[in-house]
């Protein structure tokens, strides 16, 4: 097992461009810190909306899916699981749960990493969760022809407990120099993570929460109010790509973290501005769901589709979103362009003049 030290290796990863990833976020956690107590009492809609696209978008990415209906009765806890993709589903979501409602007492270590892996499979009967890998496995891709690859070779199985072991300690000892930006330690140590691939199911899942559980620790709660999962799962491609990256020579100590780190530090950043766009939204005085459609749509440069405003803003239904495209059309505050499937919107700056 390769020797984890991230006190002799984060220096190693302030370029140029990842302190001035680290300079944005730290400037949007202080923006983001007076919103909220400027404006706690209107961030409850947007937790519940993260809430629902995180348990959907950390589930899409493995492949476990329902329909958008039962997702919402299982997030808001109104229904049992119905099968085994639901019964995942609400596994992450009362882990994510647990975290967002006790991570200052949710320490890193081992045996809580097995308690919050137990809680993911609670839905699957006993022993479905809750220990770590009991055989060898691989991280693999299958090509366009069915050819199944592998990608990566994982710790033995018989060397993991000791390596998840070794990852808490390299991380707690390294966080208690108050010079070391947890911005940098965390990806490293989500990195290691899913190099040591400890279970035998769940490892992606579990390096999401993980992921939140390290940032809020760390005073970086925009994943309470922002989804990181759904910033992850709408650029799955880059994410994975960075991960194969980062994990060249793993094994032998001379990966180089920082295509990863700059990966889940872009995210953060995106998941910090979507929070200060959707906030100054709710809190503009007088603006009804219509007008906040209008404003999406103005400050959009170029075009936006339904699909687009729709994600922008989830707690809108699809037929308020219609109503308030055709009104602003006959207002000639908009411009429709194109139809069907292809229809895209944007704001008539000649009629603003």
């Amino acid at each position: 097992m390769r020797e984890l030290n991230y006190t002799k290796r984060w220096g190693e990863m302030l370029t140029p461009e990842i302190v001035g990833l680290l300079t944005k976020i730290h400037e949007f956690k202080v923006e983001q810190t007076l919103f909220i107590e400027a404006h706690a009492d209107r961030l409850t809609e947007l937790m519940e909306i993260a809430k629902i696209q995180s348990t959907e978008a950390s589930n899409k990415i493995e492949g476990i899916y329902t329909s958008d209906e039962r997702l919402k009765k299982l997030v808001m806890d109104k229904t049992t699981p119905k099968s085994r993709a639901e019964q995942e589903i609400a596994g992450y979501r009362d882990v994510l749960n647990t975290i967002h409602e006790n991570y200052d007492y949710v320490q890193i270590k081992s045996g809580i990493i097995l308690q919050l892996h137990r809680d993911l499979y609670r839905f699957m009967g006993p022993g479905a969760g809750g220990y770590f890998k009991t055989t060898d496995n691989v991280i693999a891709e299958v090509d366009s022809a069915g050819n199944k690859k592998v990608r990566f070779q994982p710790v033995a199985a018989w060397e993991t407990s000791d390596a998840i072991e070794a990852l808490c300690k390299a991380y707690d000892e390294t966080l208690m120099d108050e010079s070391v930006d947890p911005l940098i330690v965390i990806p490293m140590f989500v990195m290691d993570f899913l190099c040591i691939h400890p279970f035998n199911d769940g490892n992606g899942r579990m390096s999401r929460l993980l992921t939140l559980l390290l940032l809020y620790r760390s005073g970086y709660i925009v994943g309470k109010y922002i989804s990181i999962e759904k910033m992850i799962e709408i650029t799955k491609e880059t994410y994975y790509e960075a991960l194969q990256d980062s994990s060249a020579g793993w094994h032998e100590g001379e990966n180089d973290y920082i295509p990863f780190i700059k990966y889940m530090l872009g995210v953060v950043v995106a998941s910090y501005r979507e929070f200060s766009s959707r906030v100054k939204l709710l809190t503009t005085a007088g603006l009804t769901k219509g007008d906040r459609i209008g404003e999406v749509i103005k400050q959009t440069i170029g075009t936006i589709t339904k699909a687009e405003i729709m994600k922008k803003c989830p707690d809108i239904s699809q037929i308020t979103i219609q109503r308030a495209l055709i009104e602003l059309q006959e207002q000639e505050k908009i411009i429709k362009i194109g139809g069907g499937r292809y229809t895209k919107y944007t704001w008539n700056w000649d009629k603003e003049n």
